[in-house]
């Protein structure tokens, strides 16, 4: 079940209808005596479930409260995850099928979809996208579950599997789009391979990661780092 981020605020898109205690029990509100063994009255109050919002957002911070405390992925059981958020662990099944899947969405949750390129320029639309990767990775909670799914890939490889293809992917695509459109206006070389300039745009945030966790990246502006990879992309004539 996937999560979203919005306002801040970890949810999931997911609602589940509130019942009360009338229903639970089978009996019809309005039903005749004879069926209820009391005068038929006017229902009572619908004690409801907490929304699935809430449920999922308190499963999502119990995560990433674990996460930022240093748990590796062996003790992030999801007992641990329940007990932390105030669930029980047939809430958790019930909305994923794994620990991996969950651990996945929340990542892809935190990071959020990079910005979609405007197409004013190559060099403008490159700056907004590694200030997207910059700011991800100055946020301590996501830094740390960033890293957490980057050097336990191995043992984790539905985890790995999950966060290329919801994190990684889109953000790759993002950068591969400029690039390409960039060739095909003649701001960039027509040589350039577009695959490999995408590895050194997205590739020193997530080297970071897991070389240096909890650690800013370097300071400077995402101008400074676009134009010092563009000097060798840009079109002789440009």
């Amino acid at each position: 079940m996937a999560l979203t981020e919005r306002h801040g605020e970890v949810h999931g898109r997911r609602q589940d209808a509130p019942y009360g205690d009338r229903a639970r029990s089978g009996v019809r509100d309005g039903a005749p005596a004879s069926e209820t063994g009391r005068p038929p009255g006017p229902p009572g109050p619908r004690r409801g479930r907490p929304r699935s919002r809430t449920v999922e957002r308190a499963i999502a911070d119990a995560v990433l409260r674990l996460a930022d405390e240093g748990v590796s992925p062996d003790g992030l059981s999801v007992e641990r995850i329940a007990r932390t958020a105030g669930v029980g662990k047939a809430t958790i099944y019930r909305r994923w099928p794994g620990k991996d899947e969950l651990l996945a969405d929340v990542l892809a949750a935190v990071e959020g979809p990079p910005p979609r390129p405007r197409g004013r320029s190559v060099r403008d639309d490159l700056v907004a996208l590694v200030d997207f990767l910059r700011a991800q990775a100055l946020d301590r909670r996501s830094a740390a579950l960033l890293h957490l799914a980057l050097t336990e890939a191995g043992a984790h490889p539905a985890l790995a599997r999950r966060y290329r293809e919801t994190v990684l992917a889109p953000r790759r695509a993002a950068v591969r789009e400029v690039l390409r459109r960039g060739v095909a206006s003649g701001e960039l070389r027509a040589d350039l391979d577009p695959e490999l300039l995408t590895d050194l745009f997205t590739g020193p945030v997530l080297a970071r990661a897991v070389l240096y966790p909890g650690e800013p990246p370097p300071a400077g502006p995402a101008a400074r780092i676009v134009d010092a990879l563009l000097d060798g992309a840009r079109s002789p004539d440009r």
